[in-house]
């Protein structure tokens, strides 16, 4: 089996693969401070809850964006997986193109996200990852990714205005009942939910614009299914990505 691990800033996303099949997968909170043992005893949990052990695990692979937890993921590996794994980064081998000013200052994240779309859909692509930073990335018909754009997040955006505005509170982040808002915190949803909504769909427009090129449009990430419903430009929500790519990244470099 092959363990996918997905290292994001605010959540980890831990994937099994069994030959070509995600046979389990698990959400957790990234912390920097967690120990190798800690990971381990983790691990082996999670694994045990589905009736798995770690010593059928043949592969890991691992992109991360959380250059502190690189040490302890590594010791975790080879302390309890007796695995050297295999990382994303500049200097893996991947069948795409990364046709940008400095390819090395790429996520992780981004660039397993586009070989995995690219790979199943074969067109020009557009993906929006609603993480803790929302992305967009672009890859041409021709299967190179050509770069994209950077903003926060919607989780970072609301947290924003509870911390600088005194009297607004911490509100969850939900499709509200109505655009127009009767109260603070039906206001606060509404302006995060339709704002997002709102911006996704222009930045589509206006990169399809520059490009001359319309886009099939894929959302993943933890608020890509939240967020899609009231989308007028995202075709489809691939949940599971990154975990996709990570997979495809590490069959092309066990055959090299």
């Amino acid at each position: 089996m092959l363990l996918a691990i997905d290292i994001g800033n605010t959540q980890t996303v831990i994937g099994l693969y069994g030959k070509d099949k995600l046979l389990h997968h698990w959400r957790l909170e990234t912390k920097k401070e967690r120990t190798a043992d800690e990971w381990g005893v983790f691990l082996k949990e999670l694994f045990q809850f589905e009736n798995k052990t770690l010593s059928e695990v043949h592969g890991v692979v691992i992109s991360n964006v959380v250059p502190a937890m690189q040490r302890a993921i590594r010791e975790m590996c080879s302390k309890y997986v007796g695995i050297e794994p295999v990382y994303v980064g500049p200097k893996i081998k991947i069948d795409m193109p990364i046709a940008t000013d400095n390819p090395s200052e790429v996520g992780a994240d981004r660039i397993v996200n586009a070989v995995a779309a690219f790979h199943r859909f074969k067109t020009d692509l557009i993906i929006v990852d609603f993480g803790t930073a929302t992305t967009f990335d672009y890859i041409s018909n021709e299967g190179e990714y050509q770069g994209g754009l950077i903003l926060p997040g919607v989780g970072i955006s609301a947290n924003a205005l509870f911390s600088h505005a005194a009297q607004l509170p911490r509100i969850e982040i939900t499709k509200p009942k109505n655009v127009v808002g009767k109260n603070t915190i039906e206001c606060m949803q509404s302006g995060i939910y339709y704002g997002y909504v709102g911006m996704v769909d222009s930045v589509v427009e206006r990169i399809e614009e520059e490009i001359g090129q319309k886009c099939k449009v894929i959302a993943t990430g933890g608020f890509a299914s939240l967020m899609v419903p009231d989308s007028k430009r995202i075709n489809e929500v691939c949940e599971f990505l990154t975990l996709e790519g990570l997979k495809l990244i590490y069959d092309w470099n066990e055959r090299q």
